[in-house]
């Protein structure tokens, strides 16, 4: 019996131990989590103040995905020997030339995909090879002079087009004056009025320039793991609804390891011109104008790795 008790307290007192070592670690803890987010804090205070000197700012990000697979013999689906792939990766970049009395703004947006199938059983199957999907690009140009803090008189060039197919085949070209606002620091909201949206095409009939308004957003940040960057283009034209249109990009990325993560990019697009020309090249009968088309919502998804630049 006294061995039982002796033997119950050592269990108690080996308890009592861990549990007071395990509330002394826990405070040793949360007082060095404490330093370090006070060490944080300063750090990031720093960063501001480094931010808002004048100078160039530069960086870059992109996402890759894709997906390789290959098929024998599986009866399941209609092509049961074939050979499949999807390849994609965006890229977005930009420097900055952040002054007293102005600024210069540029960035590069591009988003390509390919995909592939083969089908083995198919002699006449052209498909053997990775063909462009998605295709996207823009670069864009602001610079501007400040009238406040938070406002400044603007001249832009945005540029966009396809690079994989039709190069410049439709290409729009953007150039106006107006007004910029920077109510914050990753925002910028420009309204330019007066602005002529440039159509380079072959189809001349289906794609026209012309004088309209031009709105710009952007919002790009970085907190912490996470970073994100959205784009709304906006063209108004004052000739007719036909001949604007619309462009919404996003990017998403999550640093998981060092500088690779995931990331996620999506876009929605808006364009008349573009839907008419589609539909004329592939039943020229059924689409003789504007009023025959429905100007469906345009969009894209790239879901992948990232690597932060």
């Amino acid at each position: 019996m006294k061995k039982t008790l002796l033997l119950a307290l050592c269990f108690i007192g080996v308890f009592s131990l861990n549990a007071q070592t395990k509330e002394e670690l826990q405070a040793q803890k949360a007082e060095k989590q404490a330093i370090a987010d006070k060490a944080q804090a300063e750090a990031n205070a720093l960063q501001a103040q480094i931010d808002a000197l004048p100078g160039w700012r530069t960086g870059a990000f992109g996402t890759i995905g894709g997906s390789l697979s290959s098929f024998n013999n599986w009866y399941a689906q209609d092509k049961p020997n074939n050979n499949s792939g999807n390849i994609g990766f965006t890229f977005n970049a930009f420097a900055n030339l952040i002054e007293d009395k102005f600024f210069w703004r540029n960035a590069l947006t591009t988003n390509l995909s390919w995909v592939k199938l083969d089908d083995k059983d198919n002699d006449t199957d052209e498909d053997d090879s990775f063909e462009p999907t998605t295709d996207v690009f823009n670069i864009t140009s602001l610079y501007g002079r400040n009238l406040t803090k938070t406002l400044a008189a603007s001249a832009l060039m945005e540029y966009r087009t396809t690079i994989l197919n039709n190069f410049n085949d439709p290409g729009y070209l953007d150039l106006g004056v107006g007004a910029t606002w920077t109510p914050i620091t990753n925002l910028i909201v420009v309204v330019h009025p007066l602005n002529y949206n440039f159509v380079f095409a072959d189809n001349d009939a289906v794609f026209e320039s012309s004088m309209g308004a031009k709105i710009v957003a952007d919002y790009t940040r970085q907190l912490g793991a996470i970073g994100f960057k959205t784009n709304l283009s906006m063209f108004q034209s004052y000739k007719s609804s036909d001949l604007s249109n619309l462009t919404w990009t996003n990017s998403f990325s999550y640093t998981l390891w060092k500088m690779i993560g995931v990331g996620f990019d999506f876009g929605l697009r808006s364009n008349k011109q573009e839907a008419l020309n589609y539909a004329l090249a592939q039943d020229p009968a059924t689409a003789t104008g504007f009023d025959d088309v429905d100007n469906d919502l345009q969009t894209y998804w790239t879901l992948g790795l990232s690597y932060k630049f």
